[in-house]
């Protein structure tokens, strides 16, 4: 090993800093969490993250990983990543008394998604004609191992990078 092989070593560790992208679920406005209409998520209770007031009715998903969680109503979906992340992605705030109505459900429960399949379809005029807001968290809901940086606001396409965690 030769004098400069120690100084190569040394970069390549700190080089090794893990980061995970979740890519904006849907197409719309990404706004502050803190301005959410429901204070479990604008004061962050349940994770961080940030929310997205859709403009399209079409859910994909954020990351390559397994799907944790489908609502029977289809109004929430969790996801966890490959590297462990948990992502909770509520459509709307309190659709879940809309029974299922504008939610097409099209994955299930441990199945295995990659980043940028269709999850869920919904009817945003549905929801807004119901006198629902379309205000739509999306969670990381086991932040404490990580550094979570919202990385974009205002018009969002569904995969744009939306945020970034880092491992602590």
């Amino acid at each position: 090993m030769g004098f400069f092989d120690k100084f190569k070593s040394k970069s390549k560790e700190s080089a090794q800093v893990s980061a995970d992208i979740i890519y904006a679920p849907m197409t719309g406005e990404a706004k502050n969490i803190g301005e959410c209409k429901d204070p479990v998520f604008a004061q962050e209770i349940v994770g961080k993250g940030t929310m997205i007031l859709p403009s399209e009715g079409k859910l994909y998903a954020p990351v390559d990983g397994n799907i944790t969680m489908v609502a029977q109503t289809g109004h929430a979906l969790g996801i966890t990543s490959t590297t462990g992340l948990e992502i909770l992605i509520h459509i709307g705030l309190d659709t879940v008394e809309l029974k299922g109505e504008p939610f097409d459900i099209k994955v299930s429960n441990e199945q295995n998604v990659k980043k940028g399949n269709l999850l869920l379809e919904f009817d945003i005029e549905q929801i807004k004609a119901s006198g629902k807001s379309t205000q739509s968290p999306v969670i990381i809901t086991n932040p404490d191992h990580y550094q979570i940086n919202v990385l974009k606001s205002g018009n969002v396409s569904h995969g744009d990078d939306l945020i970034e965690a880092k491992k602590n």
